[in-house]
């Protein structure tokens, strides 16, 4: 094999071959590099830069909310019915349990404030570890619960102690489904609400006033705007912006007449609806059985508050908007349309029955005997069956329901607690053969004459129809709100013949005067008219009826009309409901002409 000599030590290596292309290669290999990285830094300087600014300010600045006050609530005098207090709360910031020292933290929380690790640890998840407010985890804390804080402050350094405005409710129970109460928003709610301003652990009004009229209560979240360090805390305070109260709201209810109706409802399940029927003003509101709105401002209900809320008698229900079978009140509305459809005079007198047998079935009066020859105003004062399946028989299904509907049942009365309040149920033709596969028959005309079948209306709905013979045929809608012009100013005339009016006038004045409603025949109450109702009804195997009874004085002028029903109370209209009627009238006009009407103190019925 041939050796190569070696070249000198001295000697150069003049070889050139290659030498070219790797300076070439490194030249473009430098520029690329140098134009990537200009190229990244003007993507994130121009690109990204107000991102990346924004999300290291969101490091360093922290806003510390302040919850705005509440608007108080008002009856039509001026007392105080729903306000705020300021009890003090427990937050957290949102990074906290992405520390080390969490698991110490979470349990020593957990302890003393006696909430789950887990409940906290899906509020700080839901809120972001970036996100700039303090999470809230408890409220309502006692004075052992910040004493047992303060103790542990030095391991507890993400945690803080503020007041915090939170709903109260001076007068408790007795305007509970008309105040309605707040709540924590739910996840879902949240989700839904996002876009209007609503944050994480912000409250929101769940039901009644509360709900119907949140975006003027609530106001406008402000707050403090915090320069913190790299470990959280606070340094100085950058800006401040002043949270703004909610709006005050005055209400048409009359507080004392509401806790006279809570008395004299009692412990019945049912409810009293108390109105203007000039112009729909609701003076009173109650439903029985009813719960404490306050009980929803604690962070945390007990078992025991759930069972005051959550039991089988459905306390959450206003039973003043549910929908029940209305009974003889009813027989306004077969009155009216016995007399406007034309097939029956004003002076109309038919022969009342023990009894009647119509297409094969018979239908009972309610005395069993019937009443002998009545017109119109008697057959009211007595409130006679067979008269007036004789003039639902007249009539016809149509020309019934036509006027039915006329009066506003069937459909929502325009109250505010649109979400809360039923339509109920006027059944015709197409619903019949929808639900039960049959055609109407003249049974169903009769049934619906005296309020019974498948017809379902609410308190408030028979309250309004109480209203037209009332103020002389006008429709009125029924509202909370004390300076609604709009409510006050709708009147919504039936059209009704001036014959027809009087009648009903005369008959419901009948009914109290010599009629089912003489309870409501005292001295110390205007003259009053009035109409009682006993529904049929079966609770379980047993028969137990629903009572109505509906009233308005004085009975020239009306200016105050009161529907009250008692659920499966037994018993009749005029012997249950028209005296809780009569405890309110007594008040009402006692405290407002006290020296011609002296209310009763005997208190026995």
């Amino acid at each position: 094999m041939a050796i190569l000599p070696s070249l000198p030590s001295n000697q150069k290596n003049t070889r050139t071959v290659g030498r070219g292309f790797q300076s070439l290669f490194l030249i473009l290999f430098t520029l690329l590099m140098t134009s990537g990285i200009g190229a990244r830094l003007a993507y994130l300087q121009i690109i990204d830069g107000p991102k990346l600014r924004k999300r290291a300010e969101s490091n360093r600045i922290r806003m510390i909310p302040k919850q705005p006050e509440r608007g108080n609530i008002f009856d039509r005098n001026g007392k105080l019915l729903a306000t705020t207090r300021y009890p003090r709360s427990v937050y957290l910031w949102p990074m906290a349990h992405k520390k080390p020292s969490w698991p110490v933290v979470s349990k020593r929380l957990a302890q003393i404030l006696d909430i789950s690790e887990e409940e906290m640890e899906t509020k700080l998840e839901q809120a972001g570890i970036n996100s700039a407010s303090l999470i809230r985890i408890a409220r309502n804390v006692n004075e052992a619960q910040i004493t047992a804080l303060k103790e542990y402050a030095t391991e507890l350094t993400d945690v803080e102690i503020n007041t915090e405005a939170v709903r109260y409710y001076p007068q408790g129970r007795e305007l509970a489904h008309i105040l309605g109460y707040t709540r924590e928003l739910t996840a879902e709610q949240l989700k839904k609400r996002k876009s209007e301003g609503y944050r994480l652990g912000d409250v929101i009004g769940q039901m009644g006033v509360e709900k119907a009229y949140e975006k003027s209560l609530r106001g406008e979240w402000g707050g403090q705007q915090v320069e913190v360090d790299g470990a959280g805390r606070p340094l100085r305070v950058l800006g401040e912006k002043q949270a703004k109260a909610g709006n005050d709201l005055h209400l048409t209810i009359d507080v004392e007449m509401q806790k006279t109706a809570e008395k004299a409802l009692g412990n019945r399940n049912g409810a009293i609806v108390a109105l203007n029927p000039n112009n729909g003003e609701v003076l009173a509101m109650v439903s029985h059985p009813t719960f404490d709105p306050n009980i929803f401002s604690k962070q945390k209900l007990s078992q025991k508050d759930w069972q005051t809320v959550q039991g089988e008698e459905h306390p959450l229900v206003n039973r003043a908007l549910s929908a029940f079978p209305p009974a003889s009140t009813f027989k306004i509305v077969t009155t009216t349309a016995g007399i406007e459809s034309g097939k029956f005079s004003p002076n109309t007198v038919l022969q009342t029955y023990g009894s009647l047998t119509i297409g094969g079935t018979r239908f009972g009066e309610w005395n069993h005997a019937g009443f002998g020859p009545l017109g119109f105003v008697g057959a009211l004062q007595w409130s006679s069956d067979t008269f007036f399946y004789q003039i639902g028989k007249g009539v016809g299904g149509p020309k019934l329901i036509e006027w039915t509907r006329k009066y506003g049942f069937g459909e929502k009365t325009g109250f505010e607690f649109s979400t809360e309040e039923a339509k109920g149920l006027v059944p015709d033709e197409n619903w019949k053969r929808k639900v039960w596969k049959m055609p109407w028959t003249v049974g169903d005309s009769i049934n619906m004459s005296i309020g019974q079948g498948a017809l379902q209306t609410t308190p408030l709905q028979v309250a309004v129809m109480f209203s037209v013979p009332a103020n002389g045929g006008y429709r009125v809608k029924p509202h909370l709100l004390k300076d609604n012009g709009d409510a006050k100013r709708w009147r919504d005339s039936l059209n009704m013949k001036p014959e027809t009016i009087k009648i009903l006038r005369e008959g419901l004045r009948k009914v109290v005067s010599e009629g089912t409603g003489k309870a409501l025949n005292k001295p110390t109450i205007p003259p009053t008219a009035g109409k009682s109702g006993t529904a049929e009804a079966w609770k379980g195997r047993s028969k137990q009826n629903h009572a109505w009874f509906g009233a308005y004085a004085p009975a020239d002028k009306p200016e105050i009309l009161i529907v009250a029903f008692a659920e499966h109370s037994g018993g009749g209209g005029g012997s249950v409901a028209a005296p809780m009627i009569l405890e309110i009238m007594e008040d009402y006009f006692a405290r407002k002409h006290p020296g011609k009407y002296q209310k009763q103190v005997t208190g026995d019925r």
